[in-house]
């Protein structure tokens, strides 16, 4: 992993036995996947890996957020997903031994444990509840993949966004009531496939309506309704 640093945490073990693809997994089990994991942090901004590397470990999110990118030579991105806390990235390369299909990016300032393959796939072979677990988790994907593909197919570019603000809109400690999506409107608008400049223009006019407000890189949600009823459009 690179431009990492060593990580100091009080609820690492807590983070992967509670974690989805952990929790049916015996306590001794857990505390065994726990000593042979690593933990480290990453500034926002930081590749946690790139397309083409070696997947030799599975990672998973203590905090922050981290972002699954493809790019093209000409320097055109496009974000696939957003991994929050208490999920894990990196299971299809991990899972086959072939390379990384993506890029992982840190959202914001945020630690991750990475479990490697040598260590995971043992168990994967032993544990059916574990490989059940991994099998809900590829469908899930599956499942994302074909409904991000359906919108950009089906939908105008503005139910497009709306769609992606509300999956992504979280609950913000720092504010009371509020969700908010905390990623930058250029990585918005790669999700949702359209310019930065049109991706600005359609929640600038949101502002005006009253539904949204843009703070310190953060959309703050305030008529989630309203946004609900623009994503259903066609």
């Amino acid at each position: 992993m690179s431009k990492a640093k060593p990580a100091k945490s009080a609820g690492r073990q807590a983070a992967i036995r509670m974690n989805a693809i952990f929790s049916d997994l015996a306590p001794e089990t857990v505390a065994q996947l726990f000593h042979r994991a690593s933990f480290q942090t990453f500034e926002r901004g930081d590749y946690i890996f790139r397309r083409g590397d070696p997947g030799t470990c599975l990672f998973g999110v203590v905090e922050g957020s981290v972002r699954m990118c493809a790019s093209s030579p000409d320097g055109k991105s496009a974000v696939l997903n957003l991994i929050s806390a208490g999920q894990t990235f990196g299971e299809i390369a991990v899972l086959d031994g072939l390379d990384r299909t993506t890029d992982a990016i840190a959202n914001s300032d945020c630690e991750i444990w990475g479990i490697a393959r040598r260590d995971l796939i043992p168990l994967v072979r032993t544990e059916p509840a574990l490989a059940a677990k991994f099998i809900d988790l590829l469908c899930a994907r599956l499942r994302w993949t074909s409904e991000h593909l359906e919108e950009v197919i089906l939908h105008g570019l503005e139910a497009r966004l709306a769609h992606i603000v509300i999956k992504f809109a979280e609950p913000n400690v720092q504010m009371d009531g509020p969700l908010v999506v905390n990623m930058t409107q250029q990585s918005v608008s790669e999700m949702v496939g359209i310019s930065r400049e049109r991706a600005n223009k359609i929640i600038s006019a949101w502002a005006d309506r009253g539904w949204v407000l843009v703070k310190n890189r953060t959309l703050v949600l305030l008529d989630t309704q309203a946004l609900k009823n623009v994503a259903t459009r066609s």
